[in-house]
């Protein structure tokens, strides 16, 4: 039996319906910090290890113990159970933004704390594309995306989170907030601030 109150917020669903406004809402509103996770690409100008990736060779991130991780043009990125611990050294609440079947790992693999799934989801996949434009990415990639496997699978609640994940419909943010908020309450999160100006995307 699990006896831990150390919640970690897994927010998932398909690109575009909102995964990152929902994390940021959450650190605005409750204070809650996400995951940091592991790269093996290079560090960016203005990029700060340990704030937004740790940044590792393939030497070091090897050296981890790893949930789920993948390979993206040619680096490795991945969350880690040292990434975890880490986090809840500081806190009793995190979040992390997963594809689905990351949310399925982190389901079965995360034991020693309460794992909380988030689903997003929207009505209307169409206006998904104009949500990507709207947000700055690139015509090509936006298309690449929309296309792939991961964005079906993505679009539908898989069957292995059933039962284990809160569905947040995002078709209108001001709503989708109201459901996030519900979800806080009944997870005896506080909010920190009164700032909820935070935009969908």
């Amino acid at each position: 039996m699990m006896a831990t109150t150390k919640r970690l917020l897994v927010i998932t669903g398909a690109t575009g319906t909102g995964k990152t406004s929902v994390q940021q809402y959450l650190h605005q509103q409750y204070g809650i910090n996400r995951i940091i996770t592991h790269t093996t690409r290079p560090q960016r100008p203005g990029e700060v290890d340990g704030r937004d990736y740790y940044f590792e060779d393939d030497a070091s991130f090897a050296d981890n113990h790893f949930i789920e991780h993948v390979r993206y043009s040619g680096y490795q990125y991945g969350s880690s159970f040292e990434g975890l611990d880490r986090a809840f050294a500081q806190a009793d609440v995190a979040s992390i933004v997963l594809d689905t079947a990351g949310a399925i790992t982190y389901q079965e693999r995360v034991h020693q704390y309460r794992v909380e799934t988030i689903f997003m989801t929207i009505t209307d996949p169409s206006v998904l594309a104009e949500r990507l434009t709207q947000r700055g990415d690139d015509a090509a990639m936006i298309a690449q995306r929309l296309a792939s496997d991961e964005f079906e699978r993505d679009l539908a609640l898989p069957d292995a989170l059933v039962g284990h994940a809160d569905v947040v419909d995002n078709d209108d943010w001001q709503l989708a907030r109201v459901q996030v908020d519900a979800l806080l309450i009944d997870w005896s999160v506080q909010p920190v601030s009164g700032d909820h100006n935070v935009t969908a995307s």
